[in-house]
């Protein structure tokens, strides 16, 4: 007969079964990311001061990056070789999407392989030709009570500032709204918005965002933080950014100052894949974090980027290690001109269904679909119960064990 320490090895050797897939996985990725995509990064980034005259202090500087923004087909040939035909291409894209990625962003591409996903999120694509989906799914034109507001449940609602953001993602929601310059609310809206809350009493939890809400000057911004607080039946604020992604130099020591003057408040980014986890984009959420803000994560899952199990592992956990919460995990919307990123939500479900056992709950956040025009989110779980009664219920297991609970 087994004693308890043969049977908890047995477990302990089937458990490390489970997992040294995705070990080997890592290890290699990880080993890529530091002989390969580091190096790389460096010398892109020296051939990107060179070309721009910069040094080291021009790159730490957001103003630096924001205005020497990469937005002309023309701009990019310099660095990334491209055929005659994926300028005509980019041309033919920027006249319907614009498109634009900070130095920074930039210096993370491969050069050499435009299938690469720091190069498809920045990057136009021929696919953005596609006509299906809709420039609006989401309803937001007809979910807008107020200047600048976006409503959509009883007690909470976003108030968007600005149509700027460091890059214009290809996947973006609010492709619409980009324009071809970038664009501040006016002080008339942005006050409007805020009366507007002041008038609704039920209103307890504010969005800021955009675009992206961290391109306003800090000066701006906390006007517009404070005038929210100081409305006494919101309780909390959430700002909504990327730019710990795309542009962390954004993220300095007076901007966390700022912030922490005035919780709670919370802060969701959106990384979408482990290449995106920078020593920058690290430093640049640690300062938020260090300031006292809980950060989360909203992954969008994207096809050709994200839309592997261990891809989401390692990213998710690579978040904690940073401070970041995985917190949503969207599934692609229909916009018009995204449909070679859209993933079925089988897929999804699929991986959300791997993650769990695979890795800690800290590191699983809410799969979520948007319901069109305007109808909130629906989370979406794998379904474990086999059959239930007043009496029992048979459930399975993360490994599909089947187990049964008498009631």
């Amino acid at each position: 007969m087994e004693d308890n320490r043969s049977i908890s090895l047995k477990r302990a050797d089937e458990l490390h079964g489970e997992i040294e897939d995705f070990l080997r996985f890592k290890e290699e990725f990880l080993r890529e990311t530091g002989e390969i995509r580091d190096v790389l990064s460096r010398k892109h980034k020296e051939e990107l001061l060179d070309y721009f005259e910069a040094d080291e202090n021009d790159w730490e500087d957001w103003h630096w990056q924001l205005k020497h923004r990469i937005s002309s087909v023309s701009l990019l040939s310099k660095f990334i070789k491209l055929s005659d035909s994926s300028i005509e291409m980019f041309e033919e894209i920027s006249k319907k999407y614009r498109w634009a990625t900070t130095p920074y962003y930039l210096s993370l591409m491969d050069y050499e392989d435009m299938k690469y996903p720091i190069n498809m999120m920045a990057l136009p694509s021929a696919y953005e030709n596609d006509e299906s989906g809709e420039l609006d799914p989401m309803g937001e034109e007809f979910t807008n009570p107020a200047p600048c507001i976006t409503r959509r449940y009883p007690n909470r609602l976003i108030i968007n500032v600005t149509s700027s953001c460091a890059m214009f993602c290809r996947h973006c929601q609010r492709r619409r709204c980009i324009g071809e310059v970038d664009r501040i609310e006016s002080e008339e809206n942005i006050q409007a918005a805020i009366e507007y809350i002041k008038e609704t009493k039920e209103i307890r939890d504010v969005l800021i965002t955009g675009g992206d809400p961290m391109m306003l000057p800090d000066e701006l911004l906390e006007s517009i933080i404070k005038r929210v607080r100081e409305i006494p039946h919101v309780e909390i604020i959430r700002i909504g950014t990327r730019v710990p992604v795309t542009m962390p130099q954004r993220i300095t020591e007076e901007l966390a100052d700022m912030l922490r003057k005035y919780h709670p408040l919370f802060i969701n980014t959106q990384f979408n894949h482990p290449g995106e986890l920078t020593k920058d984009a690290c430093r640049a959420c640690s300062r938020l974090a260090d300031a006292g803000i809980p950060l989360g994560n909203q992954m969008v899952f994207l096809k050709g980027i994200n839309n592997d199990k261990y891809i989401v592992q390692l990213l998710n956990e690579g978040l904690l290690k940073t401070r970041v919460r995985p917190y949503y995990i969207f599934h692609p919307k229909q916009v018009r001109g995204t449909k070679h990123f859209q993933i079925t939500v089988e897929e999804g479900l699929k991986i959300m269904k791997y993650l769990r056992g695979h890795t800690s709950g800290l590191a699983i956040p809410q799969y979520i679909v948007n319901a069109p025009h305007g109808y909130g989110k629906i989370p979406l779980l794998p379904n474990y119960i086999e059959e239930s009664d007043e009496d029992h219920i048979k459930l399975h297991t993360w490994e599909d064990r089947e187990v049964e609970i008498i009631y």
